[in-house]
């Protein structure tokens, strides 16, 4: 366990984000080695089945990543009080409560996909392929859930390097099962579905058994799982919260998703490959976001104030130094990163990746401040602001798909997302400064 209320600021900042860092980088590796092996072995038909449905799943898996997140924010609060026994009640209840939210949540998208397909535009030549991957991966949400809320949990206390090391071990568990299945077998893209879903649940597994094996605390007997009405009613307050934020975020780009799947196969790869390349270069911003909740939670149990105003102006100090390297990087770079991520050589398809990113990197400032400022207020119990940001950003995105890319095509798609940040961030700076004051 780690004590986040005490020490320099950067330094225990710094300390807990490598760990989240890493584990986020290879639980990256989960959807980059689907899209290499798919799109190597398989072809770029394939890969753009796979691509069609790429934010239903980032939707549905976002909103069970945010429940947990919120959760863990209570867990960390009463940890930062020092309240052993609140932090092993809600421990006990987020995973009660996300097993429930995630079982419901499998049923109910399985018994909508086809209907969901319809909606995201998913062309008739990838419908068959794009169903059979999604469905896998959709079935699956319960252990993705199971080992989001157990990292959650081990993040509140300060145990950052055990969810690292299990994922890390699972993402090269995938990269084995990607190729026997789908290079031994033959099991084509559900190959690569079964592959990330089984080896989240040996993810899963393994976090369980060293929660309970290494922390007392967290050793739960059914007497603990019998939690009221009152608790539930903070956890989902917390954890929709967190939830609703992350799904009016994937929303969003489920909406600009529908308009990229009318643009044709090539679009649909490109924009696949630069989404992935993204994931990466935004990846300290999310880590940061992580890092804050947890930091700010642990900092306003303890009543701690002034080492959450330092710690905001550090963690945006680090993370605009990453998106100057970004920059540089977009625009050296971007067609070869576009070629290693999809192993195509389609001249159109590496183009228009690299176009997107160049656009998009130079204004990364604006979202590593969205995720800082976002995640510290939710961990300060402000659970409004976040949300209505997150609004802001969906509307913006709805208006690109149905109006701007109707009218200017990818390029509507290209530039909707910085005017979107800039506006989602207003609110956030506001907030931030009238309770730090």
């Amino acid at each position: 366990m780690k004590d986040l209320t005490k020490g320099t600021p950067a330094r225990i900042m710094i300390s807990f984000a490598v760990p989240v860092a890493l584990g986020n980088m290879f639980q990256l590796c989960y959807s980059l080695a689907d899209t290499r092996v798919v799109g190597s072995a398989l072809g770029e038909t394939a890969l753009a089945a796979v691509g069609a449905t790429a934010s239903i799943s980032t939707l549905f898996i976002g909103f069970l990543s945010g429940l947990t997140n919120g959760f863990s924010l209570l867990i960390a609060r009463e940890f930062g009080a020092g309240n052993k026994e609140g932090v092993k009640r809600f421990a006990a209840g987020s995973l009660l409560l996300g097993a429930v939210t995630a079982l419901s949540l499998t049923l109910a998208c399985l018994a909508g996909l086809p209907w969901i397909l319809g909606l995201l535009n998913v062309p008739q030549e990838l419908l068959i392929q794009s169903d059979s991957y999604i469905r896998v991966i959709l079935s699956g949400l319960f252990v993705t859930m199971l080992y989001n809320a157990c990292a959650s949990v081990l993040r509140a206390v300060g145990d950052t390097t055990a969810p690292l090391l299990f994922l890390i071990f699972a993402a090269v568990l995938n990269v084995v099962l990607d190729l026997v299945f789908i290079m031994y077998f033959g099991w084509g893209i559900e190959g690569a579905a079964f592959a990330t879903v089984l080896s989240q649940g040996v993810a899963a597994c393994l976090s369980l058994i060293y929660m309970f094996c290494r922390y007392r605390i967290f050793r739960f007997c059914p007497a603990d799982f019998k939690i009221s009405g009152e608790q539930v009613k903070k956890l989902y307050a917390s954890g929709l919260s967190m939830a609703a934020m992350m799904s009016l975020v994937f929303f969003g780009t489920l909406s600009l998703q529908c308009a990229i799947n009318t643009f044709g196969q090539d679009i649909i790869v490109a924009h696949t490959a630069a989404r992935k390349i993204t994931e990466f270069c935004m990846l300290p911003f999310s880590v940061m976001g992580v890092t804050m909740a947890n930091y700010c939670g642990q900092n306003t149990g303890a009543g701690r104030m002034d080492r959450i105003r330092t710690g905001i102006r550090q963690s945006l100090l680090l993370t605009w130094i990453w998106a100057v390297g970004m920059i540089l990087l977009s625009w050296t770079i971007s067609p070869r990163l576009a070629s290693m991520v999809t192993g195509s050589q389609n001249e159109t398809v590496l183009n228009t990746a690299a176009l997107y990113l160049k656009v998009n990197t130079l204004f990364y400032f604006a979202p590593a401040a969205i995720s800082i400022l976002r995640n510290s207020l939710q961990g300060m119990g402000d659970h409004v602001t976040p949300i209505c940001s997150s609004m802001i950003e969906l509307a913006g995105k709805i208006i690109a798909a149905f109006l701007l890319a109707d009218i200017f095509k990818y390029w509507g798609i290209i530039v909707a997302e910085p005017v979107v940040w800039v506006l989602m961030v207003i609110p956030l700076i506001v907030k931030t400064r009238a309770l730090l004051r």
